[in-house]
């Protein structure tokens, strides 16, 4: 059985050294390799030596900024590296900084004890970073929302006013094939005037949603500039595209009211309840964003894959048809479907005059949470690599 006693190092310039007596069976290699600290991607090998009573060897860090782990283990030819079989290494952690080389800490350690110390922190981070990057770069959002609506509509005849004509003319679209073409109708009101205005109440948290995640896959690509030449915030450019999505929902909204005040003559007061439906939507979207973006990086194919699921998503939400027209076996499935509870219950708060159901909103909120901050957590592990593949 491998022991380590007594690691040490020391840096000359980029050079570290570090030596540690050793006792380990004939015949073993000694190795190093090193890792990144923050996303724990494989960066670098050293070259095997003979294991010795006395280990010293000389190993260098990247030249790249950051923070580097290197694992300094015994091997053999057959089966590969001993601490990846959950034997102790030693774990050395370095800093490169600007023509600096820092050894922070050298210790003897396991993969499962690394683990477990590692999990809070990384917890922290995942579930502090997208609320920090919201609030620290709010007004780079803001600015970059303005910019992309500005330059989307720049020259043409309507300008602005496309982020209402856009919306408005989906919208009718939809109703002409639907409405008048199909005549499909919604039992709860079966008459013109009910499928027009739970079409339209159904379509709400679409245009949103759909707008954001359509755009998500080519988001980076489309800002490769920003990644490679300068330090940027990349985690914004997918909040970027929620953000525009969310205007897109909120003029459609407005157009909504406005729509069901002439018709009804009043606008019912549990209307109040809808942001209480937009956070959910919006931490769905964000984590949905944040995740399609960083698989965008990887799979070139991704928008053209999404356009598809995008057109499927929308026939397996009863937006255009009533929920009831579904058989009877699919709704246990198809219910699960975050969509069909936000279209469900922008119906019941627009329509009905009631407010939201308790159960299926707060299992909503329970998928949105964990979907933001999955997606995120997958961002923020892609985050380094995508500078190299874009």
């Amino acid at each position: 059985m491998a022991a380590y006693e007594n690691p040490r190092a020391s840096v000359t310039g980029r050079e570290i050294r570090v030596q540690c007596r050793l006792s380990a069976p004939a015949g073993s290699e000694l190795g190093w390799q090193v890792f990144d600290a923050e996303n724990g991607r494989w960066v670098a090998e050293g070259e095997w030596m003979v294991a010795t009573p006395q280990a010293d060897l000389t190993l260098r860090l990247p030249e790249a900024v950051g923070r580097y782990h290197v694992y300094l283990s015994l091997r053999d030819p057959e089966r590969g590296w001993w601490y990846e079989r959950g034997r102790p290494f030693v774990l050395l952690e370095g800093l490169v900084e600007e023509g600096r080389v820092t050894v922070e800490k050298i210790a003897i350690q396991t993969l499962r004890r690394l683990a477990w110390q590692a999990w809070p922190s990384r917890l922290w981070r995942v579930l502090s970073e997208p609320g920090q990057a919201l609030v620290q770069h709010r007004r780079l959002i803001r600015s970059l929302v303005r910019r992309e609506l500005l330059a989307r509509y720049r020259g043409s005849f309507g300008d602005l006013l496309w982020t209402v004509i856009n919306p408005l003319l989906l919208m009718l679209t939809y109703y002409f094939v639907f409405g008048l073409v199909l005549r499909s109708r919604f039992a709860g009101d079966p008459s013109t005037e009910g499928f027009v205005l739970y079409f339209l109440a159904g379509m709400l948290p679409w245009l949103a949603i759909s707008e954001s995640l359509a755009r998500a896959p080519v988001v980076l690509h489309e800002n490769r500039n920003l990644i490679k030449k300068l330090v940027f915030p990349v985690e914004v450019l997918p909040l970027n595209q929620t953000a525009m999505g969310l205007i897109t929902g909120l003029v459609a909204m407005a157009l909504f009211l406005v729509l069901l005040w002439v018709l009804r003559g009043h606008v019912p007061m549990s209307a109040l309840a809808i942001p209480l439906l937009l956070l959910p939507q919006l931490l769905f979207t964000a984590g949905m964003a944040w995740a399609l973006a960083a698989l965008g990086v990887f799979v070139r194919d991704l928008a053209h894959l999404m356009s598809f699921a995008l057109n499927l998503w929308f026939f397996l939400t009863p937006i255009c048809y009533d929920a009831r027209a579904l058989p009877a076996a699919a709704l246990p499935v198809l219910g699960k479907n975050p969509l069909f509870v936000l279209v469900h219950q922008y119906r019941r708060v627009l329509l009905e005059g009631r407010l939201p159901e308790w159960e299926p909103v707060w299992k909503l909120y329970a998928v949105a949470i964990v979907v933001f901050f999955g997606g995120y957590a997958w961002f923020a592990r892609s985050r380094k690599t995508f500078a190299d593949s874009l």
